[in-house]
């Protein structure tokens, strides 16, 4: 049978406090029976210690242990220490228990070690001393030890003790129960939940979303698992995106080559050079989106090939703004490049930088409104290079710009679709600034347009 996290959590925390309510169990019962056993012969030597001088002063008196064969009267009169006190006449006191049992395990041996005196035989592991008059040993005072409780007659008492531990381990294992059914309900609760969540999100309900009601691991999973799905969800409708993005680019141009060849199929218009750039102009607007595409998939992988090299970004920016200022007039605007007159070294790759320049100024011609301003700055700040592309109205609105950078993205003013842009330039500009340790950000412009800044390390990465 297939467990649950629940139930494994639960036999886990029961079967550690059965087990350590077992140890605890078997480990009183072997400590205090081996414990009170070493107490019971201890106080038995003691016995032996204190009634030791009397057999001494018998035996001095005597000459002899026959005095004490076969005679359990003065036998137990030697061995209880209170019978000492009596017949020395001192003050009569209750008498000690004898729970040790020492009348029946302490025995007598003459000098050869035979029982004089005793009620069981003495074994090679009975405690012995010595029975000494003028220095010299006539006899002996031996003990059997116990080896359990039951012969001391004390198994009430471990009967008793071992049913505490029992009531002790009943409650412990209850309360160990009690803990864990709490913990599986209350700790993974939220964990199951989430678990039902990834499986409708597996099943492509991107808009599920769980309650965070802690600050914890546990918490921190559900956390985790909404920016999850809010990212699957967002990437899902980004695909939508870009599919219908993609099928209105290619539709465009499809349906002008279409209308083209139809009308030349039909006799409408004649195969001459005017017809022929017209198709050209439409192939290549299909072209330019197939290799952006192509561009952007390739640097999601890393495949882009960049080959740096040290170069003075003033001169290209030189070389690549050189008809700048001609277009910028056909197409009404003014252009003020602010470059500084020393070198500005950098390490990059001289194609890609063009290609990020050649987009910048393409996406400024293609929305800044006639009679418009272009500003270019380029500065060094702080070990950073900065170069600032600043345009006149129209410009985007404020909500708008962190999404500039992503892919066939268009605002909804006058920069749209309407100006006939992929909405691929700017994305492939951010791109490159990445690739080169740099940003792209987009601000609005003072001039009231658009506002790009490209920050580059002074040596690139």
């Amino acid at each position: 049978m297939k467990l649950s996290l629940s139930r494994k959590l639960f036999l886990a925390v029961l079967s550690t406090a059965l087990f350590v309510a077992l140890a605890m169990f078997v480990a009183g019962g072997w400590s205090f029976g081996r414990g009170f056993i070493g107490y019971i012969n201890e106080l038995t030597e003691q016995r032996m210690a204190v009634v030791l001088p009397r057999f001494s002063e018998a035996y001095r008196s005597h000459g002899s242990w026959d005095f004490l064969r076969d005679d359990h009267d003065e036998w137990f009169h030697m061995i209880h220490p209170q019978d000492a006190q009596i017949r020395a006449g001192a003050t009569w006191d209750l008498p000690v228990s004898d729970l040790t049992g020492a009348v029946f395990r302490i025995s007598l041996l003459d000098m050869q070690q035979r029982k004089v005196m005793g009620f069981i035989e003495m074994g090679a592991d009975a405690v012995r001393m010595p029975v000494e008059v003028d220095g010299k040993t006539v006899g002996w005072l031996a003990m059997a030890p116990f080896q359990s409780v039951t012969e001391v007659g004390g198994e009430r008492l471990l009967r008793n003790q071992l049913l505490a531990s029992l009531v002790v381990a009943g409650i412990s294992l209850l309360l160990a129960a009690l803990i864990a059914g709490w913990a599986t309900r209350r700790l993974l609760a939220p964990v199951r939940q989430v678990a039902a969540a990834t499986h409708r999100l597996a099943a492509g309900d991107y808009a599920e979303r769980v309650s965070v009601s802690s600050d914890d691991e546990v918490g921190q999973l559900a956390a985790d698992f909404n920016q999850l799905a809010h990212t699957l969800e967002r990437n899902e409708q980004m695909r939508r995106e870009f599919m219908a993005d993609i099928s209105h680019e290619l539709r465009t141009p499809l349906a002008v080559l279409r209308g083209e060849l139809e009308a030349l199929e039909d006799g409408i218009r004649t195969l001459d050079r005017a017809s022929l750039r017209s198709l050209q102009q439409e192939v290549g607007q299909i072209t330019q989106l197939v290799d952006d595409l192509y561009e952007l998939s390739m640097a999601d992988v890393g495949a882009l090939t960049y080959r740096k090299q040290p170069l003075d970004l003033v001169e290209l920016l030189h070389e690549s703004l050189r008809g700048a200022a001609e277009r910028c007039q056909e197409q009404g605007l003014s252009l003020e490049l602010q470059l500084p007159l020393t070198a500005i070294p950098v390490l990059a790759d001289s194609a890609r930088l063009r290609q990020l320049l050649g987009n910048l100024l393409e996406n400024s011609l293609r929305y800044t409104a006639a009679g418009g301003q272009l500003r270019i700055h380029l500065q060094e700040q702080h070990g950073l290079i900065l170069l600032d592309w600043l345009d006149s109205a129209p410009g985007v609105d404020e909500a708008d710009l962190p999404r500039l950078f992503e892919r066939f993205f268009r605002g909804e003013t006058s920069r749209g679709r309407a100006s006939g842009g992929s909405g691929l330039g700017l994305a492939i500009c951010h791109s490159i600034a990445e690739a080169h340790g740099g940003t792209l950000e987009a601000r609005p412009s003072p001039l009231g347009g658009l506002w790009l800044r490209l920050s580059l390390p002074r040596e690139a990465r």
